[in-house]
């Protein structure tokens, strides 16, 4: 996708992503056969709701329709919201991590799985587990130190809202 165009894009596609309360993630087009495919990934800290995402994909493809921003071919319209396992490289994205198990590679070498705890604007705070009956530890990691960061998807761990009940 040429500059030309993610831009223009984005300048279509943004002010009705943010009147949903939303963060534009990502616009991606590429080549699926004979038809164009532009993927708009979609966020919050409250996270995205199916609805919302049928919504704002309804609003795009009636703004785009009004354009030639996808020029005269045949394409397909995807908005949804990121995967579980999609790379954490904003602010926000650590904030909305926050109590979830992340896997850090550190600048240092090696990979750290650890909780986020707290999130400022230097790192984080988090807790390492504790390992065959041992406590967790606490541990800083500043964002300078990591490399690439993803959540760890926990099968087994009790949500919250259970632990209180």
């Amino acid at each position: 996708m040429s500059t030309t165009q993610s831009d223009r894009l984005r300048g279509l596609v943004e002010p009705l992503v943010a009147a949903k309360d939303l963060d534009l993630e990502e616009i991606e087009v590429s080549r699926a056969g004979r038809r164009g495919l532009l993927r708009i990934v979609v966020d919050s800290d409250e996270g995205v709701e199916l609805d919302v995402c049928a919504e704002l994909s309804r609003a795009i493809s009636e703004k785009l329709d009004e354009t030639d921003a996808m020029g005269e071919g045949e394409y397909v319209l995807e908005v949804s919201s990121p995967g579980a396992d999609r790379p954490l490289t904003d602010h926000r994205h650590y904030v909305r991590a926050t109590g979830r198990l992340v896997k850090l590679q550190l600048a240092e070498g090696g990979d750290l799985v650890t909780r986020i705890l707290a999130v400022d604007e230097e790192g984080l705070d988090t807790e390492v587990p504790g390992v065959k009956g041992r406590k967790p530890t606490a541990r800083r990691v500043a964002f300078a130190d990591i490399t690439k960061a993803r959540v760890e998807i926990e099968f087994s761990r009790k949500d919250k809202k259970e632990e209180e009940a």
